[in-house]
């Protein structure tokens, strides 16, 4: 892995050296602008357009758009004079319970490590945290930016996420057509959670894939085979107006999809006593053929009357 930040975690008078790494990866397929033409990558240029003139790096500056079309210029040295807090640090504010921070805060997530020295310091934290089943709310500055995270454990490793200020978080009431007034019956909701019931099972993350992505890796495969790529028609979903049909089909589903690996274990285990009692038939019927050419076989003993019949 390749280290993107190093620092120190302040946990009171303590300081853990530890190393950072991204814990995601974006597995995106990025395409480039192509000429039509020539199938030349497409370049940009950075132009003025009251100048009229391509503009070179070392002659933008950043600016703030406080008004439409006016600007305020920011320097370097206005960056500077923030007195940004030093980049090295995690500062730990506070201590939480994880449930109580929602999911919709979260941003990024990275892999924290022990530098040489920090290792007993690092184990401290991890199982401290552990033991008292809290994350550490924390701050981090990383390339000129100060962001809010929370510091966890996740497995055997600490992980640091950081997370959205709360107004940055949208305000939810804000959302359109979010229905208030409209009700439910017992029944629908009886089949809802019944259908909940049906399709709930462990978090197994290996049993999700990027289907989307497969496809466009198979396509962009074939072309650059040379095959010809043909487009399937997918087949129009039947349109169930009625909410009840709706989840009984839904909850039909739901048991055929839960089924079908017991189904196929069973499959199996019929066919398996289905081919010992085969086994078994095939091993009698060789008995009793055996018994039979044996019978046929064999000369009958004569016995004493057989033999006066035959000289007479």
């Amino acid at each position: 892995m390749h280290t993107v930040w190093k620092g120190s975690i302040s946990f009171g008078l303590v300081n853990i050296p530890v190393k950072m790494f991204t814990a995601t990866e974006d597995k995106d397929i990025r395409f480039k602008y192509i000429h039509k033409e020539c199938h030349s990558p497409v370049k940009y240029k950075k132009v003025c357009p009251v100048c009229n003139k391509e503009v070179q790096p070392e002659d933008i500056v950043r600016g703030f758009e406080y008004e439409p079309g006016k600007y305020v210029i920011m320097t370097g040295e206005d960056f500077e004079s923030l007195q940004v807090k030093s980049e090295k640090t995690v500062e730990i504010i506070d201590f939480v319970k994880l449930e109580e921070v929602d999911p919709v805060y979260f941003d990024k997530t990275y892999f924290l490590a022990p530098q040489e020295t920090g290792g007993k310091a690092y184990t401290l934290l991890r199982e401290a945290l552990g033991q008292k089943e809290k994350i550490a709310v924390s701050k981090i500055t990383i390339r000129d930016r100060e962001s809010l995270a929370v510091i966890r454990v996740y497995k055997n490793v600490l992980v640091l996420e950081t997370i959205f200020y709360p107004d940055e978080v949208k305000d939810s009431a804000q959302v359109p057509g979010i229905p208030e007034a409209t009700k439910t019956t017992p029944a629908e909701l009886d089949m809802a959670t019944q259908l909940i019931d049906n399709l709930t099972t462990a978090f197994d993350p290996s049993k999700y894939v990027d289907t989307y992505r497969e496809k466009l890796v198979e396509l962009i495969n074939a072309k650059v085979e040379g095959k010809q790529v043909v487009a399937r028609k997918e087949v129009e979903k039947e349109n169930v107006v009625s909410l009840m049909e709706a989840l009984q089909r839904s909850i039909q589903m739901s048991k055929g999809t839960n089924k079908n690996e017991k189904d196929k274990d069973a499959d199996k285990a019929d066919k398996s006593v289905k081919n010992v009692k085969n086994s078994k038939k095939d091993q009698v019927s060789k008995v009793e053929n055996t018994k039979n050419i044996t019978t046929e076989e064999k000369p009958k003993k004569r016995t004493r009357k057989t033999r006066e019949k035959v000289e007479s």
